[in-house]
């Protein structure tokens, strides 16, 4: 039909019947009498196309969701299923012969696949258009990177007319969406209210015919979930056990096997998991914190291990001692530990500062909780005056979790009747693993958030000389040394082509006339990574000469001085540099000497672990920590020019920080209007830190200030941000944390944000491929969609530890963890709400 004559298609409805009466034109004066003459013109023009005699055959045959069937009229035989010859008769009718409206109107049923695509793309674009005028330009969806469930059996598209009964014996007319042997999808109109748990009673009359079913007692099913949208509502069903018929799932297990890839498999499930895997993918290789895993043995908490990637280990090698291990341990000590069980769940964190001392070629640790220095006032200012001092002082957020070990068992998102491999992948840890990690109860999630800034305020703090010796009581005792902390590298697609190893020894950079001292952190047979002690100021694919002052007391065989290797990398603040050997004929003595020295002390090197002892391990703690995000991640993606907010995830939406980030935000989003808006300046952070650095350069750290107000009603008016180094002195980052206080709530946040890299195809291969049978013009639409993702961020609640540096009270501190005012929301808003 023209577009134009759209709107009139109840008119043209109600004169089919008279076209062929001689009162047409009288008729169609009255009923038209309102539309403009020239449209009441094409109206009759229309109606006498629709008029006209047919000779075409139908033959809906695969083109609708319903079974056809030969239908004999006028002679001529037309394969119609029952929704068309229904159609079909009902047109016959109002224009008294087979005509071109009754083949259009048949050719356009409800069920016609390409009908229902049109709608469905029609409701796409609708839902979009909606979204967009009512969402805020920085609000964003709220994802849960393991927020889908595993299919035990396939669903097929299918729609097929049914009628339910409510346990009153109402009858309700309804539609499939799609259809499982123990489940279905169905829509209907708004009209009828439905509770979750209810039963229902419901016969298939578009299958009749199909199957030998007791048509008097119908099928029972069970309401598991109500989707409500504009116009109409979706319920989920699930067949009742005890209302089983074994001829009827016979029939539907036949029937969806043979008519599968005719009908199309439901993949809505699968392509969310594909989606929601993207995102962990992006996010796990790129934060900075550490998940460590607590266990309990005989009521004494203790740190068991620790996942790590090419970001987080820094704070892990800071407590590594001169022989290089690792002694983390002494941070996550039994007394912290417990003292955070004994917190609520949502306040199980505490800020820690650290630094150590070297002596005679020892190093000694020392630290300090929050709470640790609060019961000690009198040292309070001598151990953060004195430590900030010290090149090694670091101030860390330590935050704590309860686990389920069910957790480590992450399936597909398809059934183990798929393949072979996909039944492989879809089993549950092996025994001997959960056996490894059984008393695994917690998780400690630790944080470097150490910067320039918050340095240069603790150490302004005033010390007397004479009480640094009392600064003991915070050491720890090096013959008392704590357990030690196995690492697992996060499995995910590793571009090294050998294993790396943990081997921190000095270094001497050489790069033309300037040398900079340096230690290892990590060594193969053909490079290494170096930190540096200062600026390094060449550039990618100069070569540099290394020395190796204390490998070299080792071994005689081998020259350690002024080896060439080449640079391959460069951390964003310059001090990191990725190194690859120089090989040929006159130059492989590095080559030759780390191979040497790998093969003799493989037993005493440490590997990242990559599930060599225990098959699984890696993956089973990487799921453990996916379902446990303690912090709140979000995605950046690129449209045109711009970086834009794509998404946010988190699970522990019940803290200050995310309280912030409700506001002002529809239902399922988080409003990232703090990170955009910081002192009126859009999009500067966002749009120069990801243009400036590159994939695997360790994220970029930065602190703001925001004074929420909520109970203002405007976003811009409630959430006002600065960065801290846009402040001039700290005078004036107190005096906003202070006027913040008095309308509101100070929140202090660190921001990490890194380039994202590229998720790893073959942890998404089955589900992809699954996808692919059925629906590849969709998983090309994601894939895309996915690839847009730029940047992965990091925001971490930080508010204490700016409290304690700008000198606030404890009991100011605990009354900036009570929830402001809110404002009060209109009653109007409230009725129209209601009335929606």
């Amino acid at each position: 039909m023209n577009q134009d004559l759209a709107e009139y298609q109840n008119i043209i409805e109600q004169l089919k019947p008279m076209i062929q009466e001689p009162e047409f034109n009288q008729v169609l004066a009255q009923v038209a009498s309102k539309v403009p003459k020239q449209k009441r013109f094409l109206i009759k023009m229309e109606l006498k196309r629709l008029a006209r005699p047919c000779l075409r055959l139908i033959d809906l045959r695969g083109q609708v969701a319903g079974e056809c069937r030969e239908y004999e009229y006028g002679g001529k035989s037309h394969y119609l299923d029952d929704v068309a010859i229904d159609v079909f008769e009902r047109q016959v009718r109002s224009f008294g012969e087979y005509t071109m409206g009754v083949y259009e109107a048949v050719k356009n049923t409800e069920n016609n696949y390409r009908v229902i695509h049109r709608k469905q793309q029609e409701e796409q674009h609708e839902e979009t258009e909606e979204k967009a005028e009512k969402c805020l330009p920085h609000n964003v969806p709220f994802v849960n990177f393991t927020d889908f469930a595993k299919r035990n059996e396939e669903r097929m598209n299918y729609a097929v007319n049914i009628e339910m009964f409510t346990e009153l014996n109402q009858s309700i007319q309804a539609t499939t969406i799609d259809i499982s042997v123990s489940g279905l999808k169905a829509k209907l109109n708004n009209e009828h209210l439905f509770k979750i748990g209810e039963r229902l009673t419901i016969q298939f009359r578009g299958l009749e015919g199909e199957y030998t079913l007791d048509k008097k007692n119908g099928v029972g099913y069970t309401i598991v979930d109500i989707e409500t949208q504009q116009k109409e509502q979706r319920l989920s069903l699930q067949r009742s056990d005890e209302l089983t018929h074994s001829s009827f799932e016979n029939f539907l297990e036949r029937f969806i096997h043979g008519n599968k890839r005719r009908y199309k498999v439901n993949m809505d499930n699968t392509l969310r998991a594909i989606k929601l895997k993207t995102y962990e993918q992006y996010f796990i290789p790129n934060f900075t914190s550490v998940p460590i895993f607590v266990e309990k043995h005989d009521d004494i908490y203790q740190a068991k291990y620790a996942l790590v990637n090419d970001s987080n280990k820094d704070p892990l090698y800071f407590w590594s001692d001169e022989q290089y291990e690792l002694r983390i341990g002494y941070l996550l000590s039994h007394r912290r530990l417990s003292h955070l069980m004994t917190q609520p769940q949502s306040q199980q964190e505490t800020v820690i500062y650290a630094f150590n001392h070297l002596k005679g070629d020892r190093v000694y640790f020392y630290s300090a909780s929050q709470e640790e220095l609060l019961e000690r006032p009198d040292l309070m200012k001598v151990f953060l005056g004195f430590g900030a001092r010290k090149a090694s002082w670091r101030v860390f957020k330590l935050q704590l979790t309860d686990m389920d070990l069910n957790q480590s068992h992450m399936p597909l998102s398809i059934p183990d009747t798929i393949s072979d491999a996909v039944k492989r992948q879809n089993q549950k840890p092996a025994p001997r693993l959960l056996a490894r990690i059984k008393n695994v109860r917690h998780i400690a999630l630790v944080t470097d958030i150490t910067d320039e800034v918050g340095t240069q305020s603790y150490e302004k703090i005033p010390i007397r000389r004479n009480e640094i010796a009392e600064l003991k009581l915070f050491g720890h005792p090096r013959n008392k040394p704590p357990a030690q902390v196995q690492m697992f590298r996060f499995k995910y697609h590793n571009l090294r082509k050998e294993t790396r190893y943990q081997l921190r020894t000095r270094v001497s950079v050489r790069l033309g006339d300037i040398t900079l001292d340096g230690v290892s952190e990590d060594i193969s047979t053909r490079g290494l990574r170096v930190e540096l002690s200062d600026f390094f100021h060449g550039t990618e694919k100069d070569v540099v000469h290394l020395t190796f002052p204390a490998l070299q007391k080792v071994t005689k065989k081998y020259q350690l001085a002024h080896l060439p290797y080449t640079v391959k990398g460069i951390s964003y603040d310059r001090n990191v540099l990725h190194l690859n050997a120089v090989s040929d004929q006159n130059n492989n003595t590095a080559q030759r000497f780390f191979d040497e020295l790998i093969k003799t002390n493989r037993s005493k090197l440490k590997a990242y672990k990559e599930e060599e002892d225990i098959p699984g391990i890696g993956g089973a703690l990487r799921n453990l920590y996916s379902k446990n995000i303690l912090n709140t991640a979000f995605f950046i993606k690129k449209e045109g020019i711009d970086f834009v907010p794509d998404a946010l995830a988190t699970a522990n939406s019940n803290n200050r920080l995310n309280s912030m980030l409700l506001f002002n935000a529809d239902p399922g989003y988080f409003n990232l209007h703090f990170l955009y808006s910081t002192n009126g300046v859009e999009l500067d952070f966002i749009q120069y830190t990801l243009k400036k650095i590159k994939t695997n350069e360790k994220p970029v750290m930065r602190e703001i200030f925001v004074a929420f107000d909520p109970s203002k009603e405007k976003v811009e008016d409630a959430v006002v941000s600065r960065f801290a180094d846009q402040f001039h002195d700290n005078k004036e980052r107190k005096d906003f944390i202070a006027q913040a206080m008095a309308a509101g709530q100070f929140i202090g946040i660190k921001v990490f944000i890194s380039r994202a890299g590229r998720p790893d195809m073959d942890r998404l291969q089955s589900e992809i491929s699954y996808v692919g049978l059925y629906a590849i013009h969709r998983a090309k639409v994601l894939e895309e969609q996915l690839w847009n993702i730029v940047g992965v961020g990091d925001l971490i609640d930080v508010t204490d530890e700016i409290m304690i540096r700008y000198h606030f009270s404890h009991k100011h501190i605990l009354a900036n963890h009570e929830p402001p005012a809110q404002h009060k929301v209109k009653t109007a808003k409230i009725e129209h709400l209601l009335k929606s």
